[in-house]
C-alpha cells in the first residue's frame, strides 16, 4: 500500500483528495494537515511514502515544510507539490527544496494517481503544462557563466552526460532512448548512474544540478 499524507489549508481539497485516494486498492491516506507545521508533525508520525503538499498555507508554507522533510535523514517521504498556479513563483524554490514532483490541483484524477504511484516508486514528475515554464525559471536563475565542474560531474561518462542533458530538457526515458537510438532499459541504467554519481534524489534534482553546473544553458531548452 502507498501511504499518503495530505497537507492543504482547504478542508474541501483535503476531503476531495482523500476520497479519490482511499478508493484505490493500492493507496491509503494515513494523515492530513491544514498547514505546513502540522503537516511536518504528521509526516514524522505517520511516515507516509508520498506527501501531497500545497504551497501557500498559514503558519508554515509548503516550501518550508518540504525543505524540512527533504533535509531529515530519518524521513524517506517524497513530496508532490500541488497548486492552483501553473506559474507559481514558489515552484522553482520548492523543487530546489527537495520536492519530487509538481502538479496543478485541477489535473484529472487519473493524472494525480499516476503521479503518486510514480513518486512512490522513486521516480519524479513535472506536469507537462509547467515543465517548460520551470525549465525557463531554472535558466533565469542559472549563472551567466558555468561554474567550475565538480568531481561528481567530471565522473560522468560522455554518454551519461548526454543523457543528463536530455533529462534536463524534460525528456522521458523513452524520448531519450529515441533521441540517442538506445534501448529504454539502457537509458534507465544511465539515468540511475547519473543520479548516483551526482548524489541527487531524483530526476527533478538532476535538472537543478544541470543548470547549476552549466551543463545545459537557456539556449539548449528548445
Amino acid at each position: 500500500m502507498i501511504r499518503v499524507c495530505i497537507v492543504d489549508d482547504q478542508q474541501l481539497m483535503r476531503t476531495g483528495f482523500e476520497m479519490i485516494l482511499d478508493a484505490q486498492d493500492d493507496m491509503e491516506v494515513v494523515a492530513m494537515a491544514s498547514n505546513g507545521r502540522e503537516g511536518l508533525e504528521r509526516v514524522r508520525q505517520a511516515r507516509p511514502h508520498v506527501v501531497l503538499m500545497d504551497i501557500r498555507m498559514p503558519e508554515m508554507d509548503g516550501l518550508e515544510a518540504t525543505r524540512h522533510i527533504a533535509d531529515d535523514d530519518d524521513l524517506s517521504s517524497r513530496v508532490l507539490i500541488l497548486t492552483t498556479f501553473d506559474l507559481d513563483s514558489y515552484v522553482y524554490d520548492a523543487i530546489r527544496a527537495g520536492a519530487s514532483g509538481f502538479l496543478l490541483k485541477d489535473c484529472p484524477a487519473d493524472e494525480l494517481l499516476r503521479a503518486i504511484r510514480l513518486i512512490a516508486n522513486g521516480e519524479a514528475l513535472l506536469a507537462p503544462s509547467v515543465t517548460r515554464t520551470l525549465i525557463e525559471e531554472f535558466a533565469r536563475h542559472a549563472p551567466d557563466q558555468p561554474v567550475a565542474a565538480s568531481r561528481a560531474v567530471e565522473s560522468l561518462t560522455a554518454r551519461e552526460t548526454e543523457v543528463w542533458q536530455l533529462m534536463a530538457r524534460g525528456l522521458s526515458n523513452q524520448e531519450i532512448a529515441d533521441a540517442l537510438i538506445l534501448g529504454e532499459t539502457t537509458v534507465k541504467t544511465h539515468v540511475s548512474r547519473v543520479l548516483m554519481k551526482l548524489g541527487v534524489r531524483d530526476r527533478v534534482q538532476a535538472v537543478v544540478a544541470a543548470y547549476e553546473n552549466g551543463v545545459i544553458r537557456p539556449g539548449d531548452t528548445g
